[in-house]
């Protein structure tokens, strides 16, 4: 691996301020996320993306996981503040390898909107989904690991749907979704992903 990094962090100017944090599972989780990223834009080679990830599995402190993407935030850093506006028009999606932002702010009239968390890219822990939307279905598709919280979510004739698919209870939580704002009219979903023809007969057995 090249100089810059090290599993001992070496000089790392944008790392925490707390340097000897431990590391949870979700943080390994998400520097992996934002390797995996990078490898598939051309910024890391096969053999750099496999030597920063075994760094990053093992790592046990926030400033061992630091070095590992400070020389690729140009590229893959996220916006802290993502706003959507759009009314009377086609649907809103997010899927695939989409970089999930500290906030989302969704302005939107009569589109549906869809997220989709399975594959998408987390570089931070918590995301708040700010709502002022009026019709149609606001749907979230989940994983393992990711909790959504409607509680603060004030609703005006709409329902909200919450799908669980059982899981294994020592998955951690990677991902805190909380819903804010306000949702008129049609309703909100929360599901996992859609299972695979293959998954369906694993389970009928």
């Amino acid at each position: 691996m090249s100089g810059e990094i090290s599993p001992a962090g070496g000089d790392s100017g944008a790392g925490p301020s707390s340097p000897e944090l431990r590391a949870s599972h979700a943080d390994r989780d998400r520097i992996v996320d934002v390797l995996r990223v990078a490898a598939g834009d051309g910024l890391l080679t096969a053999e750099e993306l496999d030597e920063r990830l075994e760094v990053a599995l093992s790592a046990r402190t926030l400033a061992e996981l630091a070095p590992l993407t400070a020389d690729l935030r140009p590229a893959t850093e996220t916006k802290d503040v993502v706003r959507i506006e759009q009314a009377h028009s086609g649907a809103i999606e997010r899927r695939g390898r989409w970089v999930v932002p500290r906030r989302l702010e969704l302005a939107v009239t009569f589109c549906a909107v869809t997220l989709d968390f399975t594959d998408a890219v987390l570089t931070h822990d918590t995301l708040v989904i700010d709502s002022s939307m009026t019709g149609k279905r606001l749907m979230l598709i989940t994983k393992p690991g990711i909790v959504v919280d409607t509680d603060a979510l004030q609703l005006a004739h709409c329902k909200v749907k919450q799908r669980h698919r059982p899981g294994d209870p020592d998955v951690p939580v990677t991902l805190r979704i909380e819903l804010v704002g306000h949702k008129t009219h049609g309703s909100v979903v929360v599901r996992p992903p859609r299972r695979t023809f293959g998954q369906w007969l694993r389970n009928k057995k």
